[in-house]
């Protein structure tokens, strides 16, 4: 688990949002609050999420969007590429870090082990926060008609109230809305 950062993701019809807090922590100490930890990559048609080190993901959502201009957008194949390379790159593979991307049809949670997970529920979540921001959106999403962008702010914002590592200064993108 990664601490530091509360990544989350929402898919509701033809409409998907994805929030993260700002905190970024070393140690015990809060460095920062306002770190920006969602992106818009390929021409503001994918969002990207990341939780670990600041390098480390930095890293990964470059070759990512490299990846992504290679496969003309293609979310699917340029997530197999990326996570290939990271998987067996003799540097890369020792970057920690986790990433939630999504496109207007997909949203994929993305490892160095290997994974690429296609969420359940409509929702996807990474970093010290998930479980509770997880457990606020889908609750958001059963029980209101909230826009994805607002469920994701308020779910970042209540996993904020419980996760010593997740602030509630918010950077929300969205697709769709």
């Amino acid at each position: 688990m990664f601490r530091g950062t509360t990544i989350v993701c929402i898919r509701k019809g033809d409409k998907v949002a994805m929030a993260g807090d700002g905190q970024v922590t070393l140690g015990s100490q809060i460095i920062k609050s306002g770190a920006r930890k969602v992106r818009r990559l390929y021409k503001g048609a994918v969002l990207a999420g990341f939780a670990g080190s600041t390098a480390d993901a930095m890293t990964l959502l470059e070759r990512f969007e490299t990846r992504l201009e290679e496969n003309s957008g293609d979310l699917m194949r340029s997530a197999v590429s990326l996570v290939k390379e990271w998987r067996t790159d003799r540097a890369l593979r020792r970057l920690e870090a986790l990433m939630i991307v999504a496109d207007a049809k997909l949203t994929l949670m993305l490892s160095g082990s290997g994974d690429i997970l296609e969420p359940e529920n409509n929702v996807a979540a990474i970093g010290s926060g998930s479980g509770f921001a997880q457990a606020a959106a889908l609750a958001f999403l059963e029980c209101s008609d909230m826009s994805p962008s607002a469920i994701a702010a308020r779910a970042i914002e209540i996993a904020a109230e419980i996760c010593i590592y997740t602030d509630k200064v918010v950077t929300v993108e969205a697709i769709g809305e």
